[in-house]
């Protein structure tokens, strides 16, 4: 990279206050995990190309039910049966059924994060909330929760990417 290159959104707030820093980091991996499936067929994004359940489709699907897990029911403690779509993260969420079409996966992800967003925005970063295992979590906790399971999932995205066509890089 050269010292003139364009900025990188995540670069551009290098200096920035720590909230913005989170934010910018988990709408970065939010960004490229829907990337992934640009320009393929809706084959090419239910291949299976590693034995567990993991497809490029799938990772959008499971990502969407995470942040409803971790952001509409953890962090607004919304009930999981008020949610109406999957929160829980599991196997079940990387399930896409034949009829669910990319921009439906991707439409119903976008919406999931847009959701996370203006229920983040109701807290501060040291407010904390209820959970079953650790007691209790901050939103700054989820934060950088969330950017450690949506980097990982873009690791996955990307090799799954280039298995599929070659394609590497964000």
């Amino acid at each position: 990279m050269t010292a003139n290159a364009p900025l990188a959104a995540e670069e551009r707030v290098s200096t920035a206050g720590e909230r913005e820093v989170l934010e910018a980091f988990i709408d970065y991996f939010r960004q490229v995990i829907v990337s992934k499936l640009a320009g393929l067929s809706d084959d090419d994004v239910r291949r299976r190309l590693v034995p567990s359940r993991t497809t490029l489709i799938g990772l959008v699907k499971h990502a969407a039910a995470v942040e409803r897990g971790w952001f509409h029911h953890r962090l607004a403690q919304r009930p999981r049966e008020q949610i109406g779509a999957n929160s829980l993260g599991d196997d079940a969420s990387w399930d896409v059924t034949a009829d669910e079409a990319i921009t439906d996966v991707v439409a119903e992800y976008a919406e999931a994060c847009t959701e996370s967003r203006e229920i983040a925005a109701r807290f501060a970063l040291d407010d904390t909330v209820p959970h079953h295992r650790l007691g209790r979590v901050s939103l700054r906790w989820i934060y950088v929760h969330m950017i450690e399971e949506m980097a990982r999932h873009a690791g996955h995205a990307d090799i799954l990417r280039e298995q599929i066509d070659g394609a590497t890089g964000d």
